[in-house]
């Protein structure tokens, strides 16, 4: 039988003892060491790692076999490490996260079946091969979950699908109902976080972020810790402020953003504009679910949803409705979206977050691609017209572009169209010029007044920009 050592360093950490073949002597042996640094094998005197699932700053996750059970039961054996020189105070509030991790697992998992199972929780207190000196290790056991992360799946299969989205929602929101309901936040919810089993069951896990809601009861003053996950945590975490049950609901929508399109939360937000720019990268999504999903995304918490209740409610009286069918849907508003009856969190704080405002808005550089495309179509068009139209010519010409900027403005032409329709533009100038309806004089004349009125928008719009920043932080 194969054990794997998990002493951090170790030089030859796979160890094979033949007569652990023998069942018998398998569930009486005592203990097996490293033949490399001499590190116990059995962990808690049941567990037997035998590969490695992930490492991390904190330690490392081991697949291991639980000999005392009949079938030799899979699990997950979490070994808390910390790398690098962690002062004495940084170490003690690891050590109490991955502590807490624990006590919510046995709290929690065996309440919900979409919460891993705690099985085990030990320290182990062994001599440094090198120094001699003692050095401690804790051991947590759980349940494992066979399948993959949402992380994992999106990058196998691609983007998900609205009806996707909404599953996730539901499931996971019923998970947070629940973690909320016993007075807990789970403070890092991403896909790389939930997971889906062989079964199709999504489940929440890594809990050792889990905040106590009763650890800032009667103090709204008190500030969270410092622990979240880049682009996925809202304002008021990234800031150590208070955390609500809005703040997880918070990070479940930067997760279904993650997911609808592919990309991570920092490139969706547009941050010189103050702003979330997700909508433009999904190819088609009702109307109900983004308004769902940008109050879910608002900046203050007391704006948000207050319960994953509330969310649910909202998912399911759009699905009553059958708006999911259709993209077409009309607008929901903060205020006739469901409340839930959970009451309204402390003032939030002071100081406003810079963060997203639920609205349409370009970046510059959209702005000026938008820009260029107009002033190049806009000359040809125009001028193509009039050559052959004289007059009524310019007036069709500005009837086609004012529907091209409308279209742009809707989001109906993203710049992928626009690149098709200068394409095909410029083709049928040269059609045109090698049958000879086009001179060479004529040719060349449209080309240069393309390039020169794209260029020129270009810099109307770059000035209107700079002088519409300019007032905006004067007023």
């Amino acid at each position: 039988m194969e054990i794997l050592c998990t002493r951090p360093g170790c030089v030859h950490p796979q160890n094979s003892f033949s007569d652990l073949d023998d069942p018998s002597k398998l569930k009486t042996v005592q203990q097996k060491y490293c033949t490399s640094c001499g590190m116990p094998l059995i962990l808690g005197g049941r567990y037997l790692p035998s590969k490695l699932l992930g490492k991390g700053g904190f330690g490392a996750a081991f697949l291991a076999k639980d000999r005392f059970t009949p079938t030799m039961r899979l699990c997950v054996v979490k070994q808390f490490q910390p790398e690098g020189n962690l002062n004495t105070q940084a170490l003690a509030i690891a050590q109490k996260l991955f502590e807490r991790e624990a006590i919510i697992l046995e709290e929690l998992g065996s309440q919900h079946p979409q919460i891993p199972r705690l099985y085990a929780f030990f320290p182990l207190v062994v001599p440094n091969h090198l120094t001699k000196e003692e050095e401690q290790f804790f051991y947590l056991v759980q349940e494992l979950i066979e399948g993959e992360d949402l992380e994992t799946e999106l990058k196998r299969k691609g983007v998900f699908r609205e009806s996707e989205i909404v599953v996730v929602l539901h499931e996971i929101l019923k998970v947070l109902k629940f973690i909320h309901d016993n007075n807990c936040i789970h403070r890092d919810i991403k896909p790389s976080n939930i997971m889906r089993d062989q079964q199709g069951r999504l489940y929440l896990l890594d809990f050792g972020a889990v905040k106590q809601l009763t650890a800032t009861a009667g103090n709204p003053q008190k500030r969270s810790t410092g622990i979240y996950s880049m682009g996925f945590a809202p304002p008021e975490q990234m800031q150590g402020s208070t955390v609500y049950p809005a703040t997880d609901l918070y990070a479940l929508a930067t997760t279904c953003l993650n997911l609808l399109t592919g990309k991570a939360p920092e490139e969706l937000y547009d941050s010189y504009n103050n702003c979330w720019n997700w909508k433009p990268h999904v190819t088609k999504i009702s109307d109900s679910l983004a308004n769902i999903l940008d109050r879910l995304l608002l900046p203050s918490p007391s704006d948000r949803y207050q319960s994953a209740s509330a969310v649910l409610d909202a998912l399911d009286s759009s699905q009553s409705q059958g708006i999911y069918s259709s993209p077409k849907t009309s607008v929901q508003t903060p205020s006739n979206l469901p409340i839930s009856s959970v009451p309204s969190p402390p003032s939030k704080p002071s100081s406003s977050p810079i963060y997203p405002n639920p609205k349409k808005t370009f970046s510059s550089v959209d702005l000026l691609i938008y820009s260029g495309f107009t002033g190049f179509e806009g000359a040809i068009l125009i001028l193509s017209l009039q050559k052959f139209l004289e007059a009524s010519g310019i007036i069709i010409g500005c009837m086609i572009i004012g529907g091209l900027i409308y279209f742009q403005y809707r989001g109906i032409l993203d710049k992928k169209d626009l690149l098709i329709i200068g394409t095909i533009t410029v083709f049928l100038l040269i059609v045109a010029f090698f049958f000879g309806s086009l001179g060479f004089e004529s040719f060349s004349f449209l080309l240069i007044a393309g390039l020169v009125a794209s260029s020129g928008l270009i810099a109307v719009t770059s000035l209107f920009k700079l002088i519409y920043q300019l007032l905006s932080t004067i007023f």
